[in-house]
């Protein structure tokens, strides 16, 4: 590990002095490139720079308590230090052993979230419509900024699925857990007995990709112009607004209707489509990881899940890591870091162990 860090750390110099060099500040894409590069190695550098200085406090330490010039109470007062120093290097290391397990090329990425009602009827479409607004909150908490892409609701308030681009730092490496089932035992409004039912919802979570990363070769696509409906004010019903691309080779259709332009419907539509295909592209390049992401999304069945969300008891339970926390109103409400921080931390500790 630490002649690992010893290549960033002699890396990150090189680069730096690249960075001041007259001719390649003259250059700015390269530049930029650079200056890219040293800020995602910087934190790993960083802490090694002060692993090092807490390493050259503890053998200095070490050394005067095995001087023999200090008198009882001053080596008690040392010895104190001393194991707190040593505690403190063994942290950093095993912050280090995190800063240096293999990055996910997408985790800085914009993200495009899909949120589809499952099995439970109506109840599946409102609890649909609550996902939405958990992640809407969510990305507010963060200070990121939402988009809604495409809405198609239901006559009582729920969605049948949502599109939702949420544009932020490193919104994709806590979003990513997301993918998957999300099922809710409640008792729905429309029940009269007060009788629990269970419905599902699913939610992808794909990362927004540049036009660079996906080509799209526009005779592969259909595109398809119609009259938007519901709500979004009258010049929105009376033109052909909406937007229908289908990727002829894939078979993947994608519509948007949110704005008043045709024109901005179909970047939108272009940008999910993008992100659909890009998806598909990792799916071929690995199996293993078409398969996990299969499992986790699965068909929208109630029994097919990673989470549950249980309201008489205000319990959410993430069986993924089998943690059960008893705070639904305010997680409903966006307060979901508890649950991702703890989804991020096991994934580390399986990547620790590989």
């Amino acid at each position: 590990m630490f002649d690992k860090l010893e290549a960033v750390a002699e890396k990150y110099n090189e680069l730096s002095n690249s960075a001041s060099d007259p001719d390649i500040i003259a250059n700015q894409p390269v530049w930029q490139k650079i200056v890219k590069e040293m800020g995602e190695i910087e934190p790993v550098v960083g802490k090694y720079r002060e692993y090092n200085e807490v390493k050259a406090e503890v053998l200095d330490t070490k050394e005067l308590l095995e001087s023999g010039d200090l008198d009882v109470e001053e080596k008690d007062l040392f010895r104190e230090e001393y194991a707190a120093l040593e505690a403190r290097l063994t942290t950093l290391a095993e912050e280090l052993k995190v800063l240096l397990l293999p990055k996910d090329p997408n985790d800085e990425k914009n993200v495009i979230l899909e949120v589809r009602a499952g099995t439970g009827g109506e109840e599946a479409s409102l609890f649909a419509s609550d996902l939405l607004r958990m992640y809407l909150r969510y990305a507010e908490r963060r200070r990121w900024k939402s988009e809604l892409m495409e809405m198609n609701e239901t006559g009582l308030g729920g969605i049948k699925e949502a599109v939702l681009l949420i544009k932020g730092r490193g919104a994709y490496s806590r979003l990513k857990f997301e993918s998957g089932v999300h099922r809710v035992q409640r008792v729905p409004e429309t029940e009269t007995s007060g009788r629990l039912h269970t419905s599902a919802a699913t939610v992808a979570v794909l990362p927004e990709i540049d036009d660079v990363e996906v080509e799209i070769d526009p005779n592969d696509v259909r595109v398809d112009v119609f009259r938007s409906s519901g709500n979004g004010g009258q010049s929105v019903n009376t033109t052909d607004s909406a937007v229908r691309l289908t990727h002829i080779p894939t078979g993947i259709v994608v519509s948007c209707q949110d704005e008043k332009s045709q024109i901005k419907n179909k970047d939108k539509a272009f940008k999910v489509l993008r992100a659909r295909l890009y998806d598909v592209k990792l799916q071929e390049q690995n199996r293993e990881v078409s398969e996990a992401r299969k499992s986790m999304v699965g068909s929208g069945d109630r029994s097919e899940r990673i989470r549950t969300y249980n309201f008489p008891q205000g319990r959410i339970s993430d069986h993924r890591i089998g943690l059960t926390l008893y705070k639904l109103p305010s997680f409903m409400d966006g307060d979901l870091d508890d649950v991702i921080d703890g989804l991020i931390l096991a994934d580390q500790a399986e990547k620790m162990q590989q």
